[in-house]
């Protein structure tokens, strides 16, 4: 857990990290579970140290709509709320890979705000990256062309991953992209006929 502080989170003063070595404990998750459901009262806020997880908002009629995601060193914003508030949790996060995370018992949180400067900037910039991606998806949503925004994620997972080779489906793109899987291929297939991607199956490489 040492090497983990330290390597994802060296911003933390050595107070907090020690604290967060006695209190804190690691959890693996596999690819494709989860580590928080709507509905769900949390016992620990959640800090990403390997790994990525993507956050939906699930609607009535059982849709998702694709929120933001997580990698290492991050925090979900959401978390840190409910946790704090005691509150039933409102979105699903799900790992799209294998992760392991950092679990806070709730119990810390007053201390940890009001004892540590390190945490409590920590806590004030997670709020505001994750606020600045949910207006970057509202302003994608309102106001870019689907296809605009399929090249964009596009880019974006290949400079993410460091690899134009993505194993990604075009239901993933399309819940992701918050459309539907048929629109998807439709704009897809358009793309790899002007030789902007090649499709393969359940993969993309970028040309």
């Amino acid at each position: 857990m040492t090497n983990y502080i330290d390597q994802v989170f060296p911003q933390f003063e050595p107070a907090l990290k020690e604290l967060l070595i006695n209190q804190a404990r690691l959890k693996t998750f596999a690819e494709g579970e989860f580590l928080m459901e709507t509905g769900q009262y949390l016992q620990f806020t959640v800090l990403i140290v390997a790994g990525r997880v993507k956050l939906y908002r699930n609607g009535e009629d059982g849709t998702e709509f694709f929120m933001y995601e997580l990698e290492p060193g991050n925090a979900c914003a959401l978390s840190l709320s409910c946790a704090i508030k005691q509150q039933q949790s409102e979105v699903t996060a799900k790992a799209i890979e294998k992760t392991i995370v950092l679990l806070i018992p709730i119990g810390l949180m007053d201390n940890l705000m009001q004892e540590y400067k390190s945490w409590y900037y920590f806590v004030m910039d997670t709020y505001r990256l994750r606020f600045e991606e949910l207006l970057e998806v509202i302003d994608n949503v309102t106001f870019k062309a689907l296809d605009e925004r399929l090249f964009a994620y596009l880019k974006h997972q290949s400079e993410k991953l460091g690899t134009n080779h993505l194993q990604i489906t075009h239901q993933e793109i399309a819940t992701d992209l918050n459309s539907s899987r048929e629109v998807i291929s439709r704009i897809l297939k358009k793309m790899e006929q002007k030789g902007h991607v090649k499709l393969n199956r359940n993969a993309i490489e970028r040309l």
